[in-house]
């Protein structure tokens, strides 16, 4: 009986090298996904959220932690299901691992092809969101670190043009603005002096005050949409590359999920 049922073992066995290749796949997905919650809930915390819900409901001004959270739960409990589920060779965790990947992918897909026939419906929300962000500028520090960070990567300043800082409070051009900041913009939009070490925070005090031609020599007079579409372009390659190689990634983790559980199932057909 012994040469027999091991002659049914040699005809199935669970591939090692599938095993902890996907297993050692998703170390790497779930300590990804942890960074990420982690961040987002430090971030969270760091800025007592608990005690301001009135910011959570307003959709306006969104809060970029909350895509820090979603994203690595999400990765999260996807990497944990594929580890657990390779390691103890679990059909059940196994599935649920390639069928959420799938789920994944299919949305992925979508909205690609979705964010494509409606470019114009996204540039006016872009437009939106970042009117509104301008709005909030000095309500949020993620939300000003974001746009900072936009403005200076992209060389632009406000949606549209600098005058888009008029939605702000703070840098409103009307006569009854007390702030000192009054007709200026961020410092994210001025242009930088390669010979100053550090940050001239006070650079765009009163710049508006200059017609168009005058505020050329001292701050970024494109808006933020146009140059963000032309990055788009300069950088199709690279930005396409990136995402077939998440889809890539995705579908070969789909294949050695499935490919372990008909491993399994063939062992245990054979018991």
């Amino acid at each position: 009986t012994m040469s027999r049922k091991h002659h049914h073992f040699k005809g199935a066995e669970v591939s090692c090298c599938v095993k902890y290749f996907l297993f050692g796949f998703n170390i790497l997905f779930w300590l990804l996904g942890a960074a990420f919650l982690g961040i987002g809930l430090w971030a969270w915390a760091e800025k007592g959220v608990l005690s301001n819900l009135s910011s959570i409901t307003d959709l306006g001004g969104f809060d970029p932690v909350w895509l820090f959270i979603v994203v690595g739960g999400v990765m999260f409990i996807l990497g944990f299901a594929g580890c657990i589920g390779a390691l103890r060779e679990n059909t059940f965790l196994l599935k649920f691992f390639s069928v959420f990947l799938g789920l994944i992918f299919f949305l992925e897909l979508t909205t690609g092809i979705l964010a494509f026939v409606f470019k114009d419906w996204i540039k006016d929300q872009l437009n939106f969101f970042i009117n509104n962000n301008i709005k909030a500028y000095r309500d949020d520090i993620d939300l000003q670190n974001l746009i900072d960070f936009a403005q200076e990567y992209w060389l632009c300043c406000g949606a549209h043009g600098p005058d888009d800082w008029n939605l702000n409070i703070y840098f409103n051009c009307t006569d009854l603005n007390p702030s000192r900041e009054r007709c200026g913009v961020p410092f994210s939009c001025c242009l930088k002096d390669p010979a100053e070490d550090v940050i001239n925070t006070q650079c765009g005090y009163d710049v508006r005050h200059h017609g168009d031609l005058g505020r050329q020599k001292y701050i970024y007079t494109k808006g933020c949409v146009g140059q963000f579409e032309k990055w788009l372009q300069e950088n199709l390659i690279i930005v396409a590359g990136i995402f077939v190689g998440i889809a890539l990634l995705q579908i070969f983790g789909i294949c050695l999920a499935q490919n372990l559980v008909s491993d399994v199932k063939a062992v245990k057909a054979n018991w």
